[in-house]
């Protein structure tokens, strides 16, 4: 046999996105590339890597058996790569990170400064809800995950990083007074939910029980975007952390509506599993993480002190 590495990344990406056309487009070749080299794969084997039925391709299960194999030969080169990297004196490897929605505006401040000291890294960042992040963790599929609601399930360590406010939100078609309402004030309001799963949701539906709550569900909406959005719109109100309403309640799409016992409060945890061990990349990131966090909450997150 005398197939590529090419050949090999171009089969796995095939498998993945059971597409010639997806595959092209993630690997930025054209379709055309992509067909020759799959059939130029084909051709060492006797047995059928896919079959097409209409205009689907899919992968047999010989095929499946060989996309495992590519992968595995694809990260073992990988991992060469980055041995001959850190050889040289270099940092080198993968970075995973599984991170819950909101924290998309909280991570990337944390990564920069490493990332820019070690340009050998190459980083892998999920952003999904709470529940996949906490399965990816559990799975050992990444290194660090950021949360602000900690799983009860896993055996964890954990970093605490900033904190995490959430407020009663919404546009500014009405005006609400300067004294706190009472909690009961989001009895009245048609209220817009996360789905099941997130981490803003959790946090509602504890604060909702507590206080004995009887919340009118407007709709429920699948990221804090789709929810902010909605409420600009003058769909509904929620509750939304601060972190990622900021341009929104600076240029006025969005008004925080006082209420007694608000903020509801929290922490941004990074966390790991117990006992991990560790690549030599995500150690360093760890200690990074460590020695540098009071810096950079100084200079990025100083606007969060504003709001009490």
């Amino acid at each position: 046999m005398n197939y590529t590495l090419n050949q090999l990344a171009i089969f796995l990406k095939i498998s993945q996105t059971k597409s010639i056309t997806k595959a092209a487009e993630e690997l930025n070749l054209t379709q055309p590339a992509v067909s020759i080299q799959l059939r130029n794969f084909q051709q060492q084997f006797d047995i059928p890597l896919t079959e097409v039925i209409g205009r689907k391709i899919f992968i047999t299960d010989f095929g499946k058996e060989i996309a495992i194999a590519a992968e595995s030969i694809l990260n073992e080169v990988k991992a060469i790569n980055h041995k001959s990297t850190t050889f040289r004196g270099q940092l080198g490897g993968r970075l995973k990170l599984s991170v819950v929605s909101t924290a998309k505006y909280v991570i990337p401040y944390f990564l920069t400064g490493f990332l820019r000291q070690h340009q050998e890294v190459e980083l892998i960042l999920d952003v999904t809800n709470k529940a996949k992040v906490v399965d990816s963790l559990d799975k050992n599929e990444v290194d660090f995950s950021l949360v602000s609601v900690l799983p009860d399930q896993l055996d964890i360590d954990k970093v605490d990083l900033i904190a995490n406010k959430l407020y009663l939100v919404g546009n500014n078609d009405r005006k609400f007074q300067s004294k706190a309402y009472d909690k009961s004030i989001l009895n009245e309001l048609p209220f817009i939910y996360r789905e099941e799963g997130s981490g803003t949701r959790y946090v509602i539906e504890r604060f909702i029980e507590r206080n004995q709550l009887k919340v009118k569900k407007k709709m429920e909406l699948t990221s804090n975007e789709a929810v902010k959005q909605a409420i600009i719109a003058g769909l509904g109100y929620s509750i939304m952390p601060l972190i990622g309403i900021r341009s929104e309640l600076s240029n006025g799409d969005l008004q925080i509506i006082p209420v007694k016992d608000f903020p509801i409060k929290s922490t941004w945890h990074l966390i790991w599993l117990k006992n991990k061990r560790f690549s030599p990349v995500a150690f360093q990131f760890l200690n990074y993480i460590k020695s540098e966090k009071n810096r950079i909450i100084k200079e990025k997150f100083e606007w969060f002190e504003e709001y009490k």
